[in-house]
């Protein structure tokens, strides 16, 4: 058993994407191209507009934020809720208030939470 650390001070900024007041945590990595993150943003972080290099589960552990697709339409997340993102598809992601979230980028990645009506 490992324990490990995922705390705010853990925490490196993110720089790419044209990202602003975030940071991630890498989590984990495995064979056949599987890395988890937990990421903090600050109020008004975000993380801008890129294209998925990977299938990403994004799921909000505290706060609130918005994540949007392709067509750049913010949709509202809170603790407890989460997107899926396809690898190829454009997205961001961020928070006017202060968010924490858990990010696992797989290969391939097949839902099986409920989905938001």
């Amino acid at each position: 058993m490992e324990i490990i650390r995922f705390g705010r001070t853990d925490a490196k900024k993110i720089l790419a994407f044209g990202s602003r007041r975030s940071a991630s945590v890498p989590l984990a990595s495995g064979s056949g191209n599987a890395h988890a993150y937990c990421i903090y943003f600050r109020p008004g972080g975000m993380i801008g507009p890129h294209v998925a290099g990977f299938d990403q589960l994004f799921l909000v552990v505290s706060g609130r934020g918005w994540v949007s697709g392709r067509d750049g339409k913010r949709f509202a997340l809170r603790a407890g809720q989460g997107a899926i993102f396809r690898r190829g598809e454009m997205h961001s992601k961020g928070s006017r208030t202060g968010m924490t979230a858990m990010m696992f980028q797989v290969t391939r990645l097949r839902r099986r939470a409920s989905r938001v009506r």
